[in-house]
């Protein structure tokens, strides 16, 4: 790819992984827009790898106590807030998981129309509005079950279907089993650390049969998609109390109805 497509793309999944506005329904408006070529797996790793950083650095201290106090809980029986916190990450990971391994071949053969992905990006707008009207908005992550983080977990994995938003439909859920807007959040990009780390380490395998890579345009993603992802995050959290999810299911609406005018002029 060239250098302007390798930046646009990489900010694009930066910014688009954590908002519940679905990263796959923005890129494939460059290759229905602009006829650019797919970018390839390559380039998948590396916005993958970048927005694991992202995440992993702007929780740093929350990831380090959730490893020590979930292992040292396991050991000992007793479990801190933060400890069972973990443990309750790798139960909602586990349908996504399960899932993914199963339905992967099926998801990118028969799923990764410009159709399916319009439509999810409105129907799932609408829930996650729906959702956010609806919902209590009392419980903290202190309060949340094995049951609610299992239901969550089960909701990540239709994410897997293009389109959905996997930030937004975690989001969505938590909201509905009547979580805060900032808790929701909060449990939605810790929930993506494991996700993402697999999803980066399936493609990587992949990466290793394939030919020659061109390591700059990768460097260059990594750290652009990184960049970007992490401010994302940041601002996201400072805000999302006091605006709400109506302004990115609003925008869902928008993208979806724009990708069906796209579809029905081809």
């Amino acid at each position: 790819m060239e250098i302007f497509q390798i930046i646009i793309l990489s900010l694009i999944q930066g910014i688009t992984e954590f908002l519940p506005i679905s990263s796959s329904a923005h890129l494939i408006l460059p290759h229905q827009v602009l006829g650019w070529s797919d970018q390839g797996l390559a380039f998948d790793v590396a916005v993958h790898f970048g927005s694991l950083l992202a995440v992993v650095t702007y929780f740093r201290k929350d990831v380090w106590s959730l490893i020590c106090d979930g292992l040292g809980g396991f050991r000992s029986g007793q479990f801190s807030d933060d400890g069972r916190l973990a443990w309750l990450i790798v139960l909602a990971t586990i349908p996504a998981g399960l899932v993914g391994l199963t339905f992967k071949g099926f998801i990118e053969t028969h799923l990764r129309s410009s159709a399916v992905i319009a439509t999810t990006t409105i129907l799932f707008g609408a829930l996650l509005w729906w959702a956010d009207v609806r919902g209590t908005r009392r419980e903290g992550l202190a309060q949340l079950t094995w049951k609610k983080a299992l239901m969550i977990g089960a909701a990540q994995a239709l994410a897997l279907i293009p389109g959905t938003s996997r930030s937004g439909i975690t989001m969505t859920a938590g909201l509905m089993l009547g979580m805060k807007r900032e808790a929701a959040a909060r449990f939605s990009f810790l929930m993506s650390i494991p996700v993402i780390a697999l999803s980066a380490l399936l493609l990587t395998l992949e990466l290793l049969e394939a030919p020659a890579v061109d390591w700059s345009s990768i460097l260059l993603g990594v750290v652009l998609s990184g960049i970007s992802a992490y401010l994302c995050i940041h601002f996201f959290l400072q805000f999302i109390s006091r605006i709400g999810m109506a302004p990115f299911a609003i925008y869902r609406f928008i993208l979806g109805g724009a990708l069906f005018l796209m579809i029905w002029m081809a």
